[in-house]
């Protein structure tokens, strides 16, 4: 009992230090690619979306995008952003699977947003 809990509490920490080092690591290209108007492409669901975003964020979720993707311009920049950074992962896939070039992971969209303010 004594080992599953002293596991979970590094694993805790462990997990807690990445996203600390999330906020202050992230690629700082992605403050430039927004300067220059890249569309931060948010892919919660609506419900999540309506609790918090980034301004400006366009929202499509993860189980609307391969019905909505047309409604994108290919030609565009596009950072994806969810609550942990593994949907925005899948959406980057599918939109390079569907000719998109420009399409970058910009992980939890409140380290996004964090990171932003910093630089």
């Amino acid at each position: 009992m004594k080992k599953a809990i002293l596991i979970i509490g590094i694993l805790l920490l462990a997990y807690i230090g990445y996203r600390i080092y999330k906020i202050y690591t992230l690629d700082k290209g992605l403050g430039q690619l927004i300067s220059e108007g890249a569309i931060i492409l948010d892919v919660r669901t609506e419900k999540e979306f309506e609790m918090g975003h980034i301004q400006g964020a366009l929202n499509i979720s993860l189980g609307e995008i391969r019905h909505r993707y047309t409604e994108l311009d290919t030609s565009k920049t596009y950072i994806t952003v969810c609550s942990h950074g593994l949907r925005s992962v899948k959406v980057e896939n599918i939109l390079k699977e569907k000719g998109f070039k420009k399409v970058y992971n910009g992980g939890a969209w409140n380290d996004l947003q964090q990171s932003l303010k910093k630089h």
